[in-house]
């Protein structure tokens, strides 16, 4: 069995970790709440640890979410599902929700949108 981490893990743990610093919950918060220690919280958000289906329902109900949604499968974006796992993505999306002013968010998507390729 091979030590390396599964994508599948990491998408899943940077989904928690997206949507825990969306409702401003601390790692500590989150733990209390899924019956687990702030470590295994972090452990889940980087995709270290494997997250079991009883434990992603517990944490799904502290973010007041669903296990689809940490999952994935609501997702219906075109492409990779699991792009969320990519290096930075975590980072940007946080960068981009601390924007406060609508314009410079939408400034920013406009230099996003011309820096593909």
């Amino acid at each position: 069995m091979s030590d390396a981490v599964d994508p599948v893990d990491i998408a899943i743990g940077a989904r928690i970790r997206a949507r825990r610093e969306e409702l401003r919950i601390t790692q500590a918060q989150l733990a209390a709440g899924a019956g687990v220690t702030f470590q295994q919280i972090q452990k889940y958000e980087r995709g270290v640890n494997r997250v079991s289906a009883a434990r992603l329902l517990q944490i799904a109900a502290v973010l007041k979410s669903t296990g689809a949604a940490l999952l994935g499968e609501l997702d219906t974006a075109e492409g990779d599902d699991l792009v969320l796992a990519q290096p930075g993505v975590s980072e940007l999306l946080s960068a981009f929700r601390a924007i406060g002013d609508g314009d410079k968010r939408d400034a920013l998507l406009v230099v996003a949108k011309g820096l593909r390729g």
